[in-house]
């Protein structure tokens, strides 16, 4: 059945090789270091069978007609883009964060668009290689992630491309072409050998998939750069460095927010083969599939600004939704200051979502047939989010008080020679019992006070692009001319008529004629 149960998953994980490392000793994929982002996938799981979210968590595939987890669909229509992005809310909501999964639709997404283009300007087969991949994610409801953001090592101007580097092997690359090695069904192929790593790699130890794309734009000399495949977690040559995020580990007052995790991963691929078929993108293929790095690194952050808008503006909400809980047990709802600062982050939340809607009504259909949004208002949404985050923890805070960092041990609660008085001096508002209390002022702490949340709010700048990398994307899709026109009318410019000011829809398309216009004035540049 093309929808999956976690079950499942989770008996496939069980079955993987040990690749993971966790404090440099390799382990299975088992324990409580893992469970905390196993919950967070049971989610989309679960929530694919549950009939009253059928209508956004499922999808039917454009290659089979079969109904499907949306997490394995391609965008076929503005509609898809507004599902994803409820779905991508709804089950944020869930977890009280990141979903995880949405890294793998973005990547698939992407892929789907940017593969049939390549094809159609230089006659390669990476689509064909690519739907065939999407079918088998699609018949066993494949959880993936995308692995693109390279470690990069020197930031210094005069190592600008990935090939001038002192290392060369700060992005990932192919170092050997025409190799026989084995597919994924074990029987003799070709394929190439890659070298590298990825970092900021959310939950790679306990995906099916790891998807891989480049990072940025490339040029002349980078062609070993301009790689994407994808392989199965555990594939040989692959190796995880695992950093486990969880909120600190609950004995008395369970509730689905202690629940929740995630691992982060250094992904190495150490001389790893890559068959052929899971191939989807080589700059040694054709001298003209090097342009196509940086659309594609593009293409993927588009799409996955998109799941941001969603994603984002649930985690606006559930800090809203503490916020208004916990002002309301510490007996203060209804002060004007405390309106204002909640209000204020429910503002944000909608906006972003609003921007997300908007984007996908002004989406632009692709020769794949992909629907991809617009790219000016995705980002200006997930911009937004960026920059209010931090600004939103410290409301949390304000409203929450000191004493979410300062609590008894959760046991002092329930000993019989402290319970009492620790449960006597926790209550504030009497509408709320001292267990109410105390668990809001728990969820406080984990929120505002343990290492995964803290990791999370860094998340909520940095997932998916800075701020910076939004406002540079944004004007460099923004055409100022006919604003500036606007303005020259009202000055009073000779012949300057009013002009009629109609944005352009601005997608990743359009910009392609612009990534290669770059790379040949970067090329002469460095020349």
């Amino acid at each position: 059945m093309p929808i999956g149960t976690y079950e499942d998953y989770a008996e496939r994980l069980k079955k993987m090789k040990p690749n993971v490392y966790l404090n440099g000793k390799k382990v299975d994929r088992t324990g409580d270091w893992i469970k905390g982002g196993m919950y967070v996938m049971k989610q989309t799981f679960d929530f694919a069978h549950n009939p009253d979210y059928q209508d956004v968590c499922t999808a039917t595939s454009h290659l089979t007609g079969e109904k499907i987890n949306r997490f394995t669909h391609i965008n076929r229509s503005k509609e898809d883009l507004l599902n994803k992005q409820l779905m991508t809310r709804l089950l944020c909501h869930r977890v009280g964060g990141c979903i995880q999964r949405c890294m793998g639709t973005d990547a698939l997404n992407s892929l789907a668009a940017v593969t049939y283009d390549i094809d159609q300007a230089c006659g390669t087969n990476y689509h064909e290689r690519f739907n065939k991949y999407l079918a088998y994610s699609q018949k066993y409801d494949l959880v993936a992630n995308c692995a693109q953001t390279d470690v990069k090592g020197s930031r210094n101007p005069k190592y600008k491309r990935a090939h001038m580097q002192p290392d060369p092997d700060q992005f990932v690359r192919v170092i050997k072409t025409n190799v026989d090695g084995k597919g994924i069904d074990g029987k003799p192929c070709k394929g190439i050998i890659v070298r590298g790593a990825k970092v900021c790699n959310s939950n790679a130890p306990y995906v099916d998939e790891i998807i891989v794309t480049p990072t940025k734009l490339m040029g002349k000399g980078d062609e070993g750069y301009a790689v994407a495949f994808a392989l199965p977690g555990d594939w040989d040559g692959v190796k995880l460095m695992a950093l486990p995020g969880r909120h600190h580990k609950r004995i008395h007052l369970k509730a689905p927010f202690a629940d929740v995790g995630d691992v982060e991963s250094l992904t190495i691929f150490d001389d790893t083969f890559v068959p052929e078929e899971r191939v989807f993108m080589n700059g040694y293929d054709h001298p003209d599939v090097l342009q196509f790095a940086g659309y594609l690194a593009l293409m993927f952050a588009h799409y996955h600004r998109h799941s941001y808008t969603g994603c984002k503006t649930a985690v606006s909400e559930v800090i809203a939704a503490q916020a208004a809980l916990v002002a309301d047990v510490n007996d203060i709802a209804r002060e004007h200051h405390v309106r204002d600062k909640i209000c204020d982050i429910i503002s944000t939340a909608e906006l972003v979502f609003a921007a997300g809607q908007a984007s996908a009504l002004r989406a632009e259909q692709f020769p794949s047939g992909n629907w991809v949004p617009d790219e000016i208002l995705t980002n200006a949404g997930r911009k937004l989010a960026g920059q209010k985050i931090y600004h939103e923890y410290e409301t949390l805070a304000d409203l929450t008080g000191g004493i979410c960092a300062s609590l008894p041990t959760e046991e002092c609660f329930f000993e019989p020679e402290t319970a009492d008085l620790c449960n006597k001096y926790i209550v504030r508002n009497p509408a709320y019992t001292a267990e109410q209390t105390h668990r809001v002022m728990r969820m406080m702490e984990n929120k505002l006070c343990d290492p995964f949340e803290a990791a999370q709010a860094v998340a909520g700048v940095h997932g998916g692009g800075s701020p910076l990398m939004e406002t540079i994307t944004m004007m460099s899709r923004y055409d100022l001319e006919p604003l500036k026109d606007i303005a020259k009318f009202l000055a009073g410019f000779e012949g300057v008529k009013f002009p009629r000011y109609e944005r352009a829809t601005a997608t990743p398309r359009a910009m392609i004629e612009k990534f290669k216009k770059t790379v040949a004035d970067s090329e002469k540049k460095t020349c």
